[in-house]
């Protein structure tokens, strides 16, 4: 395992708690993690300071990894060697918005990828002394990034749209974590830009591009399984070694490249103490036909990355109490839920690993489960809901799965929306994105991207003995 490097702390993540002096909890997917004596060593060493033995660098590793800590860069001694790489069609005035917050603190390389109006584009790279690249026949955003690529000599390229409003200083503040050598792609906190309209309030509430306010390693599976490309800094090297970004993708090519960075072996952080701010749409039909365009990127995703892109993860025991409590079948549902228990302390106390919390622990699992599937519900099969509701015998079933989400969401944000209009859009943009998807299918004839994934495992654990 190569070792976090000398002089970077960690911090661990909010979730993470330490059950014993040898026995560590959280991560993204949940694990037990156990420490040998010199692991506890190291442990005391990170929370002192910064890395200063191989010992602590395997550790720091392990669990920036596991997502039970996260990197903090040591202050850079050079600046980072970075081109800022803009691509753009039309919308002038945006990237003239985009090209003033960078400030020219690095080179800038505008793409113009077959603009109606080509003209206005070059006026304002040339002003604000951008190096402009035409392409004569749109392709996209990927083959954009690309043909900037054949142009940049610098170790890192930070990627940034045209409808982004980046901080000076935001590429060089993500350049501080390239000085762990796996480190592949970091991408900051994309913030919406939205306008003070009913859509753009909810926009600013529910955006699919902002991916919260916690920091995280991104992979598959995980809290944060991929990053968008709206806003993001790359080791171009790493870039050219997979090959790029897909041609063939015109949406969903952000999730293509960071799942394969993950594959070759490089490591892609998010760090959302970085903001960059991102132009959103003003109205609900632009909002709702983004994501249904966004949705029809499951489908080419799902073949080139097979089984990694399961709309619902569903474990044995949750789903069984869930589907009880929806059937109004309590009994049954009590009977589940104490199985559920009575399994993971079995499993728990085999390892030697204190049961305190259990029970709880399986209370969250249902309620995300219930929510889980009713989200899935509303986007994919949204008119059973619909014809369910009509039925009296399941029709507390289907308004729960149809309005328990977003009332949940709401209840926990509390938006700058009243919660008739938050749930109204919510249950309206869950649909769009389920409209895309099930297009897609029908054009690439699968239906990986809306078939549930079983997980066996609840909590993952490291078993007793192991050293």
């Amino acid at each position: 395992m190569t070792p976090l490097p000398r002089g970077f702390r960690v911090t661990p993540d909010q979730d993470t708690k330490q059950l014993t002096a040898e026995l560590l909890f959280g991560g993204s997917p949940a694990r037990v993690l156990r420490l040998t004596e010199a692991g506890q060593a190291a442990w005391r060493e990170l929370a002192d300071g910064p890395v200063a033995s191989a010992a602590a660098g395997v550790l720091a590793r392990r669990l920036t990894d596991a997502g039970l800590a996260h990197p903090v860069p040591p202050e850079p001694a050079t600046p980072a060697d970075l081109t800022v790489v803009v691509p753009v069609r039309d919308r002038a005035e945006l990237l003239d918005r985009c090209l003033d917050g960078l400030d020219g603190r690095h080179p800038v390389l505008v793409v113009d990828d077959g603009s109606a109006d080509p003209a206005a584009v070059s006026e304002v790279a040339a002003r604000h002394g951008a190096k402009l690249v035409r392409r004569d026949v749109n392709g996209g955003p990927g083959p954009a990034r690309n043909t900037a690529l054949e142009h940049v000599s610098t170790d890192l390229v930070a990627f940034v749209d045209s409808d982004c409003v980046p901080a000076p200083d935001w590429a060089d503040r993500l350049a501080e974590h390239f000085a762990d050598p796996l480190v592949a792609a970091v991408a900051p906190r994309v913030t919406p830009l939205a306008p003070d309209t009913a859509a753009g309030r909810y926009t600013r509430a529910a955006s699919s591009l902002d991916l919260g306010d916690r920091p995280a390693r991104v992979a598959p599976g995980t809290r944060v399984s991929y990053v968008p490309t709206a806003a993001l800094v790359v080791k171009a090297a790493a870039v050219r070694e997979v090959g790029a970004f897909d041609p063939d993708l015109r949406f969903g090519e952000d999730v293509d490249l960071v799942w394969r960075l993950h594959k070759a072996g490089h490591r892609i952080r998010y760090a959302p103490d970085v903001h960059v701010d991102h132009h959103e749409p003003s109205t609900w039909q632009g909002l709702l036909t983004r994501r249904a365009r966004y949705g029809t990127s499951a489908a080419p995703l799902s073949q080139r990355h097979p089984g990694l892109l399961a709309p619902l993860a569903l474990h044995p025991w949750p789903t069984l109490t869930v589907a009880a409590l929806l059937a109004r079948r309590p009994g049954l549902a009590a009977l589940a839920f104490g199985g559920s228990v009575a399994d993971l302390v079995r499993r728990l106390r085999a390892d030697d690993i204190p049961a305190d919390g259990v029970v709880r622990a399986m209370a969250t699992a249902v309620h995300q489960t219930w929510l889980g599937c009713g989200r899935y519900s509303t986007q994919f099969v949204a008119p059973v809901l619909a014809a369910l509701l009509v039925r009296r015998r399941w029709r507390a079933a289907a308004a729960s799965l149809l309005f328990g989400p977003p009332l949940a969401a709401w209840l926990k944000q509390r938006p700058e929306l009243d919660p008739v209009r938050y749930t109204a859009a919510a249950i309206a943009d869950d649909i769009a994105y389920g409209t895309g998807v099930w297009a897609g299918c029908l054009t690439h004839r699968t239906l990986e991207p809306v078939r549930p994934a079983l997980a066996r495992r609840l909590l993952r654990t490291d078993p007793k003995g192991k050293r």
